[in-house]
């Protein structure tokens, strides 16, 4: 949509997480992540990065905190 203006019908920012989201409903079984022979489609890259959240929330680990050990769990 090259010239195209804009606004607020035709264009939305994604937030990272509304990033996900919809591309795990709209390319749901596309690959998002392919390394070497390891392969995740959105779907899988929706749930893991949920699941990785979770973890963290269950630790005590909320918005705003900085941790470095996370980093190794990617």
């Amino acid at each position: 949509m090259e010239g195209a203006i804009r606004c607020s019908t035709n264009y939305v920012p994604l937030s990272l997480i509304s990033f996900l989201e919809r591309s795990a409903i709209v390319y749901r079984d596309i690959p998002s992540i392919m390394y070497g022979d390891i392969v995740y489609t959105w779907r899988q890259t929706l749930e893991r990065c949920t699941r990785l959240a979770s973890a963290l929330a269950q630790l005590g680990i909320s918005r705003g905190d900085v941790s470095w050990e996370v980093l190794a769990y990617l």
